[in-house]
């Protein structure tokens, strides 16, 4: 099986690289990813400007790696359509440092990359982690080989597009990985002033509102010390599950905390 790996953290991302070891194990993995940091671009695309594409030194052998002008979903859609044979079998982006829960999908780079492999019925998983300052990549790198070698096995469908999210801890604190639902409401846009000496200017400033959790959303899993996934559609706040992926989700925390992962 093909794999794309992107982000929107840029290129020289650690977790970017934590991710593309494990998922090489599973298939044949390419890195598309910025050349630079595009956090909070969203779904956002290059529409008026051209894009450059240049091969770069990859960290681990046998990877080719790319790094692109533009945003996450412009690194996707150069990787699908020009860079990379096909068939695709899955793209998955990140590790992203920092949550994407909640509201926060709306903004997410991570989850637009993604975005742009579900839109061309390619299976597509976001990953993150809870803490944006994190060095422990691990336990989601784990997880997304998981989920992968059940793509490549065919045990999910085509049509898969899961938003994951673990806690920043070691991997025997997890609890368990919880299929969730997006926390609605979570996250407002406020504006900070400030002045320069010649003239005043603003700061838009992303702030949580201080709400309860709610019982079965995936800000609640990660209180609970789970892994969140969510699964993700264009209308992105369906509410019913692919059949199965519940159970699937409960499987896979016994293989996260084993010690082998299989194709």
């Amino acid at each position: 099986m093909k794999i794309l790996i992107s982000n929107d953290d840029g290129i020289h991302s650690a977790g970017l690289w934590t991710l593309a070891s494990h998922l090489d194990a599973i298939g044949q993995v390419t890195i598309v990813a910025p050349d630079r940091e595009q956090s909070a671009t969203g779904t956002s695309l290059t529409l008026r400007h051209p894009l450059r594409v240049g091969k770069v030194a990859s960290h681990i052998g046998g990877i080719e790696c790319w790094a692109t002008e533009g945003l996450p979903g412009d690194a996707v859609i150069l990787g699908l359509e020009r860079v990379m044979e096909k068939p695709v079998g899955l793209v998955v982006s990140g590790i992203n440092n920092g949550p994407n829960v909640g509201d926060d999908v709306l903004i997410s780079g991570t989850v637009g990359a993604a975005l742009q492999a579900y839109l061309r019925n390619i299976p597509a998983v976001a990953v993150s982690t809870f803490n944006i300052e994190s060095n422990n990549h691990e336990t989601p790198a784990r997880l997304a080989a998981i989920i992968a070698a059940d793509i490549a096995a065919g045990r999910l469908s085509g049509d898969i597009f899961l938003n994951v999210n673990a806690p920043d801890i070691p991997l025997d604190r997890i609890k368990g990985v919880r299929l969730c639902h997006l926390a609605h409401k979570t996250h407002i846009d406020t504006v900070k002033e400030g002045h320069d000496g010649r003239r005043e200017f603003y700061w838009l400033m992303r702030r949580k509102l201080d709400s309860e959790a709610a019982a079965g959303t995936d800000i609640k899993a990660i209180e609970d010390d789970c892994v969140s996934v969510t699964e993700l559609h264009a209308d992105l706040f369906r509410k019913s599950p692919m059949p199965g992926l519940e159970v699937l989700c409960n499987e896979w925390f016994g293989r996260l905390t084993s010690s082998s992962v299989s194709r």
